[in-house]
């Protein structure tokens, strides 16, 4: 089993990041996204010169959202601090045979104020969609809701730089942003979901402070 994540901004979905785990087709998938004849391209597409390909795939590899999932708009992480690796590009691709457009799950690219849906594509099999990571790059995806035996499936890379792009901002975690029509889950249930997370990983953090001072 891999990741599942059940939050107010992300539910109903997994994620297999272990490569060894892939079926064959997709570990074949994954070796030509990081080979270098496909990062040499990229690079020339993007005019982004020394594309690098996430051996370890943080935030990728293959991932599965069952009926009543979401991943509302965000952006994403932009700085892997222990490798100094800056985010620059995000590829993704599906396999949904037969998707009915009744059943949402669409990849949504939004403006930078997250108050204009300016593309929303469905998860038909084989589409891939390709789009650099900044600071303005909202995406997410529509409430998915396929029957209970169906499953929206994708595979996820991104590539990085060792250097900072020119528009660059503080490195930072997923950021979320309600959509204009969820002002409930803007106003109240992301900051309170946030704030608990805060808690947590503060009690963490004081958790761990006190076990160095006993151990010392």
């Amino acid at each position: 089993m891999g990741k599942t994540f059940s939050s107010v901004n992300e539910k109903r979905k997994v994620q297999i990041i272990d490569a060894k785990k892939f079926p064959a087709p997709l570990a074949k998938l994954n070796e030509a996204l990081a080979s270098h004849e496909f990062l040499d391209l990229m690079s020339y597409v993007f005019d982004i010169p020394h594309l690098l390909a996430d051996e370890e795939l943080w935030g990728g590899g293959m991932h599965q959202t069952g009926a009543r999932g979401r991943l509302d708009v965000h952006v994403d992480f932009n700085y892997i601090e222990p490798r100094r690796l800056h985010r620059r590009l995000n590829i993704l691709i599906y396999f949904n045979k037969e998707w009915r457009k009744e059943w949402g799950g669409n990849i949504e690219l939004w403006d930078k104020g997250v108050k204009v849906c300016h593309h929303s594509f469905a998860p038909i099999l084989n589409r891939c969609v390709v789009f650099e990571t900044s600071d303005i790059s909202f995406h997410g995806v529509t409430p998915v809701t396929c029957p209970d035996n169906v499953s929206r499936k994708s595979f996820a890379a991104y590539y990085y730089t060792t250097e900072a792009p020119r528009r660059t901002c503080e490195s930072h975690s997923t950021i979320f942003r309600a959509r204009p029509d969820e002002k409930l889950k803007g106003a109240v249930l992301m900051p309170a979901e946030k704030a608990l997370r805060w808690t947590a990983d503060a009690l963490r953090r004081g958790k761990k402070t006190l076990k160095h001072m006993l151990t010392e």
